[in-house]
């Protein structure tokens, strides 16, 4: 029973909820099913094969023709909350880059657009023309938001 797992589709944010059989469940594949799935729920038993090992955009899978598939849509949501969650602390020293130069009178336009780079990095038109997940991995901009969340 090692070999399989449960999709159950949909959860209640209308994604993918996926549970592994236990090694030491005694019971049937479908006796586990029916344990797992919330009432009024279908659910599938697929291989745990078929199961994506990369669960980067795990919230947003969702279980289409008999499969995982990840909702691409949802994972671009998902990428450009990383963004701004990277950003903030930038956004944040710039601040203070800012303040410095102010009170010495220099120069403030690099700092401007800095921050202006790192306000309009979700909007990069290259995160909605990404069609895969590695496509939509490539579009961190590291130069202005610094190393990839999705770099090993």
């Amino acid at each position: 029973m090692s070999n399989k797992a449960i999709v159950i589709y949909p959860n209640e944010f209308g994604y993918c909820s996926v549970g592994a059989v236990p090694a030491n469940h005694k019971g049937t594949l479908e006796e586990w099913k029916d344990k797992m799935t919330p009432t009024g729920q279908t659910s599938y038993i697929i291989p745990t094969e078929e199961v994506p090992t990369d669960d980067t955009f795990f919230d947003a899978w969702k279980f289409e023709s008999n499969k995982i598939m990840t909702d691409m849509t949802k994972a671009k949501e998902l990428h450009k909350q990383k963004i701004r969650e990277a950003r903030e602390i930038k956004l944040a020293e710039l601040d203070i880059e800012f303040q410095k130069a102010q009170e010495t009178s220099a120069d403030t336009s690099t700092i401007v657009s800095k921050k202006q780079a790192l306000r309009d990095a979700p909007a990069d038109s290259a995160i909605n023309a990404a069609s895969d997940e590695a496509a939509l991995k490539s579009q961190w901009n590291t130069s202005i938001l610094g190393p990839s969340p999705y770099s090993s």
